[in-house]
């Protein structure tokens, strides 16, 4: 069994929203960075919500998250993942991030944001506990997966509804 190992957060300055992906893919994991794949619309749509050049290098466009009070970790700090489908996670493999201690640490954090339905649902399973583990006050937004295999709304849908995040910065 092969474990995939995520990253480190993209995180500085004064974050307020905190957004969660699952585990980074196959392509992110071999080019190191999140979102890699050129298909992702993460990256476009980020670029679009802040008025960025899409064409920013990886490091600009971290750059760019943190100068607009985003962070950006995934849920798991590993699992097994045969391929890069959020449905092959072997979740009897995964680990979560220290997410809690994240949100401790940046105060400022009003909205939990997730990359998808499989964000979400790992963050109840491995991270959020029954009393609310420090999560209190929070809000939870869970938004369309930004993958390609999420093709049942259009690069313009998923915009207008990531859009919402604007609302917390």
């Amino acid at each position: 069994m092969t474990f995939d190992e995520g990253f480190a957060p993209v995180v500085g300055g004064e974050p307020r929203v905190l957004i969660l992906g699952t585990l980074p893919s196959k392509r992110s994991l071999a080019d190191n960075q999140y979102y890699a794949l050129p298909q992702n619309a993460f990256w476009p749509i980020m670029c679009r919500l802040f008025g960025a050049d899409p064409g920013l290098d990886y490091t600009e466009r971290k750059k760019l998250l943190i100068a607009h009070h985003v962070a950006l970790w995934d849920v798991l700090a590993t699992s097994v993942r045969p391929g890069s489908l959020d449905s092959s996670i072997v979740e009897s493999t995964a680990r979560a991030n220290e997410i809690g201690a994240l949100v401790s640490e940046y105060k400022g954090i009003r909205l939990i944001c997730f990359n998808g339905r499989k964000a979400e649902q790992l963050f109840q399973r491995f991270v959020l506990q029954p009393d609310g583990g420090g999560f209190a006050g929070l809000e939870f937004l869970t938004m369309p997966s930004t993958s390609p295999a999420h093709a049942s709304l259009s690069r313009e849908e998923k915009y207008a509804r990531w859009a919402r995040i604007l609302d917390f910065l």
